[in-house]
């Protein structure tokens, strides 16, 4: 009896598994085929053509072509915060911890050009998406920036006259532009490093008078 229960959850593994393959795969072919033609030139044929799938199996793991979108952005995004939260566990000063969420925000991006035109463009193509992608994992992302101000601001490194959910949004537009640059210029170069640029900016309008810390930008 105990054998057969072994077999049958090792084989609700290896399905689990199978299911969880499958749909990363087309997740990823529609991160190209949406960068590549644009999201609403493209057809979910399109995306099982690069899954090298059948054009009924993508509708096996989702119901339309817009819930593969927000299916990219999710799982982009939950990624993306799992390794901040991560990366800033053990780092104390608030400046500090602006840093590196600026340098990740950029590799991240600048890592997977398909990813990157697919948030900077496709994401935005409507009202109603940008409505959407609004709330979840982006307004979790922007509070951990409103945080981290707020911290600053209890510490005395930043100003307190500032409202934090407004910096968090204005060093998160800073990015975000550093990123759109990056995806329209006809020249190439590394995007993270822009990070440092945009923090100088954003350090020298926010950084209390009274605060005896150095930048962490040279």
């Amino acid at each position: 009896m105990s054998k057969q229960i072994t077999r049958s959850n090792t084989s609700a593994v290896a399905v689990r598994a199978v299911v969880a393959d499958k749909r990363e795969a087309i997740l990823r072919a529609a991160v190209k085929v949406f960068a590549r033609k644009g999201f609403f030139n493209s057809k979910v044929a399109d995306i099982a053509r690069e899954a090298g799938i059948a054009d009924g199996t993508v509708y096996l793991y989702f119901k339309s072509k817009d819930e593969i979108l927000h299916s990219v952005f999710d799982r982009a995004m939950e990624e993306f915060i799992a390794e901040g939260k991560r990366e800033i566990e053990g780092i104390i000063e608030p400046d500090k911890r602006l840093q590196k969420i600026a340098r990740l925000h950029l590799e991240r991006l600048s890592a997977d050009r398909d990813l990157a035109i697919v948030f900077q463009v496709e994401l935005r193509g409507s009202t109603k998406f940008m409505e959407e992608f609004s709330g979840g994992g982006f307004a979790e992302y922007l509070d951990i920036i409103r945080q981290t101000i707020a911290e600053g601001q209890r510490q005395g490194v930043f100003r307190q006259d500032l409202k934090p959910v407004v910096c968090a949004k204005i060093l998160y537009g800073a990015l975000d532009e550093m990123v759109t640059n990056w995806i329209l210029s006809k020249k190439s170069y590394p995007l993270a490093p822009m990070a440092d640029e945009v923090l100088k900016v954003f350090f020298n309008g926010t950084r209390a008078a009274s605060s005896h810390q150095s930048s962490v930008i040279s």
